[in-house]
């Protein structure tokens, strides 16, 4: 018998209960991964509120750990006993000593990278590696505005996209998550809650506006991202941590230039093998170039899920955040 944190209802942090759970034997091409470190996102909020749903109720919710393969079902392949591996995406589960999961999405990790540092990094840098490359194509000499640049998925933006030669801009909440973001490669961080963050974007690019927002905020800045964008410019939005946004008229966008808009998900630029492992791969090799460093700033037992919750949606967390099962 394991631990894991189950939900029967959808609600407050409260709804978050550490309990005995049985993991099970892993089926035909399933694996049983003993985690050794589970990563906390934003997601998780919107799955313990409801916001997104889980397939159903009672849940383990978490999309995100590392640890090391213990049994194999029938057909497996992909890993073998003894394997370091790590995940990030469907099915939800991660919140828990144990685990089955489908081999298919698991990732055998390089020497080179921790697990600790694998389940702080899986989730967020692998959404970073689909903004960068496939949401749009950053290359030397573009500019790009990230919202939340001390975050999670904004830290690990902030560096690969200098490491690529773009310039970037950030929004912070505060002074010390400005020093934070700029420590972190962003060139203009701007705190939003001392100035008008697209004013400042437009003085900050002589008017021109930037190529590419990347905004996970969602409701509180939306409108305003588009008014950052040139003409033809990309605004992706793949997050709403402030509330949903309203329904759209497609008209801004052709009177703001003709701008393009995009809602991606890790879960479809990861939906196919070949793309999971490509997706591993780049954000394994910025990392172990130490071009990207992966920064584990807070770190809660699995059973304070809760706390680590209320932390977040507080916004007292800045970089990567990960929950430890202990034994």
């Amino acid at each position: 018998m394991t631990k894991a944190i189950r939900m029967y209802e959808t609600g407050g942090p409260e709804v978050l209960r550490w309990e005995d759970v049985d993991p099970g034997k892993p089926g035909p091409g399933e694996a049983l991964v003993r985690h050794e470190a589970v990563g906390l996102n934003f997601i998780d909020v919107y799955h313990r509120t409801g916001l997104y749903p889980l397939p159903s109720l009672p849940a383990v919710p978490g999309l995100e750990g590392a640890g090391v393969v213990e049994q194999i079902g029938e057909g497996v392949g992909e890993v073998s006993v003894g394997d370091r591996v790590a995940y990030a995406g469907i099915p939800p589960g991660a919140y828990a000593q144990a685990r089955c999961i489908p081999a298919h999405r698991l990732v055998k990790l390089p020497d080179r990278i921790d697990l600790d540092r694998a389940a702080a990094m899986m989730l967020q840098g692998m959404t970073a590696r689909y903004l960068l490359r496939g949401c749009y194509d950053v290359k030397k000499g573009d500019t790009i505005l990230i919202h939340a640049a001390a975050g999670g998925v904004g830290s690990i933006v902030c560096q690969w996209a200098r490491h690529l030669g773009a310039t970037v801009i950030g929004t912070v909440g505060s002074e010390q998550k400005a020093e934070i973001a700029r420590a972190n490669g962003c060139d203009h961080p701007i705190v939003y809650t001392a100035e008008d963050f697209s004013a400042r974007t437009r003085e900050i690019t002589g008017g021109a506006g930037v190529d590419v927002v990347y905004d996970s905020v969602g409701q509180a800045t939306f409108m305003r991202s588009l008014d950052c964008l040139r003409p033809l410019g990309m605004m992706v939005s793949f997050g709403q941590s402030s509330g949903s946004v309203p329904p759209v008229d497609l008209g801004v966008l052709a009177a703001r230039g003709s701008l393009f808009l995009t809602r991606p998900s890790l879960m479809a630029y990861t939906a196919d093998r070949k793309d999971l492992l490509a997706h591993a791969e780049d954000l394994f090799e910025v990392v172990a170039s130490g071009a990207v460093n992966i920064e584990v700033n807070q770190t809660y037992p699995l059973a304070e899920a809760a706390r680590a919750h209320q932390d977040l949606e507080a916004r007292k967390t800045t970089g990567s955040t990960i929950l430890l099962p202990g034994d």
